[in-house]
């Protein structure tokens, strides 16, 4: 027969193995974190399986059908034992311009809804210059990517050192951002001047936390942060609150990635720009989701 005394102890065992249970799951519930969702890394067997390829303005002279190049290439790392492949995007070959809207766009693994917020984050490296690239998300179809070109972006970066005549600037390859009505340079606020250009032949790590909450909450924005180069040894925020392009109040559900090489009277150039590692999380998260290479 058990005695009152046993009976307490066990009560008073099974009351702390419950508290403690609770207080476990509930830090538990506190401390979860959304996973990295992987856009594409290009490691796949099929690397590009799940990209559309488009040029809307094709107008190279003499004309070649299909010009845009937007093709797997693979790097050999400073350790000389692995390799990366790598996703990289020109309007035309070398030597060849006209081709005005080079489109390249994939779904995105999950959509973000309106009211959401995301992280969205990418390795970006500069081939080489004189080139004219944008990328960003949109939330239009593929009928309507191809139709609108840069106006299917909502949030979008822009890579150039051509001359832009809407601001009568000669732009020099540091980012821009797409703030209405036109775009602005990101800025150094530790320097307290514009960024640098993308020096080429460096990986940057990019962050964009995308807020696609209602206009008239306070959404239809994005913040944008740089690792990289010797400008960005430490993570750095370079833009606050970047309008979308169009603001239609909708789920972001493709990244797109568009470049010109201008007319062929008057090319910009068609240098590339290398994209690997594209990953998206729900909420603001600042970390990274690969092991830099």
């Amino acid at each position: 027969m058990i005695n009152t005394h046993t009976c307490r102890y066990v009560i008073f065992f099974l009351v702390v193995l419950i508290m403690c249970t609770r207080l476990a799951f509930a830090e538990d519930i506190i401390g979860q974190k959304e996973l990295w969702i992987k856009i594409d890394d290009f490691e796949s067997k099929n690397p590009l399986s799940d990209w559309t390829k488009y040029d809307a303005q094709n107008e190279t002279d003499p004309y070649i059908k299909n010009p845009q190049v937007t093709e797997i290439r693979v790097e050999q790392l400073s350790n000389n034992i692995s390799s990366n492949r790598y996703l990289i995007k020109k309007a035309g070959p070398d030597g060849i311009f006209g081709n005005r809207k080079a489109l390249s766009f994939r779904k995105l693994p999950k959509p973000i809804e309106v009211g959401d917020t995301y992280t969205l984050y990418l390795r970006l490296n500069v081939d080489s210059y004189s080139n004219n690239h944008v990328f960003g998300l949109t939330n239009l179809q593929p009928a309507g990517i191809m139709e609108k070109a840069y106006e299917a972006f909502e949030p979008s970066i822009r890579i150039t050192d051509r001359f832009d005549p809407h601001v009568n600037y000669q732009n020099n390859g540091a980012i821009q951002v797409r703030n209405n009505p036109w775009y602005d340079i990101a800025f150094n606020a530790k320097k307290g001047k514009n960024i640098e250009p993308f020096d080429t032949d460096i990986w940057y790590e990019i962050w964009l936390v995308i807020n696609n909450r209602k206009k008239s909450e306070g959404g239809q924005r994005y913040d944008i942060y740089i690792r990289g180069g010797t400008e960005f040894p430490l993570q750095q925020k370079v833009y606050t609150a970047a309008d979308f392009r169009i603001k239609r109040e909708q789920p972001l559900i493709y990244f797109q990635a568009t470049c010109n090489s201008g007319p062929v009277e008057e090319p910009f150039g068609n240098g590339g720009l290398r994209y690997d590692d594209l990953y998206m999380v729900k909420g603001i998260d600042l970390s990274s989701p690969v092991i830099t290479k």
